[in-house]
């Protein structure tokens, strides 16, 4: 598959930055590089761009109680199982045992729920949403905190101020476990978080607008 320019730029820096943490954690070995959020409203289309990511790469699907949830999870998995990418459902852990999921990402208010998931599926990943320093008190338990907004971004995120940079650096080496960086990274500005020690990039618009061209 030949990717787009932007693509490239998104998937070669989230390989850059998953090396780097590979290096210094072990733990970091078995994340995705590279994390496609979905949105109902942002992501109409989520299989066209999950079928175009790179293998290795994983996808969090967020249904927000759409009624169609399980139709468009079961699709969601069969994208993806065969392009080669991981699939996690967003907050909805009966959902992710009946797509036979990968792992469940939860959102910063649900971070409790990480010792119980990992106690009754340990094959799964699970991720958490972070947006500060308080709430990486819960992150031990999770395969990975993802952080956000790095930089000024739409959707919830759109009322939250961007934490940069330096905040994202400072909360990587504080967090229990590996971070993603999420919030506002585009193909223009995502090569910023090299060095941080992100294990890795998430998106919604960028990987979409990335991914889903020709």
């Amino acid at each position: 598959m030949t990717l787009s320019e932007d693509a490239r730029t998104l998937w070669q820096t989230a390989e850059a930055l998953a090396l780097q943490a590979r290096a210094v954690s072990p733990s970091a070995r078995t994340l995705p590089p590279l994390l496609f959020f979905t949105d109902p409203a942002r992501t109409p289309d989520p299989l066209a761009t999950a079928a175009r990511l790179p293998p290795g790469a994983g996808v969090v699907y967020r249904h927000f109680g759409a009624g169609d949830a399980p139709q468009v999870a079961r699709a969601l998995r069969a994208a993806t199982r065969q392009a080669g990418v991981r699939l996690l459902i967003g907050q909805d852990a009966a959902l992710a045992e009946q797509v036979r999921a990968d792992g469940v990402h939860l959102p910063e208010r649900d971070l409790h729920r990480a010792g119980d998931l990992r106690a009754a599926r340990p094959d799964w990943l699970v991720t958490g949403a972070v947006h500060g320093e308080e709430a990486l008190a819960q992150a031990a338990l999770l395969d990975a905190a993802v952080v956000s907004p790095v930089f000024q971004a739409g959707g919830a995120s759109a009322a939250k101020p961007a934490l940069g940079v330096a905040c994202l650096a400072a909360l990587c080496r504080l967090a229990p476990c590996p971070v993603y960086g999420l919030g506002g990274l585009t193909p223009a500005n995502v090569e910023q978080l090299l060095g941080t020690g992100a294990c890795g990039i998430a998106g919604v618009e960028a990987i979409q607008a990335a991914f889903s061209a020709g």
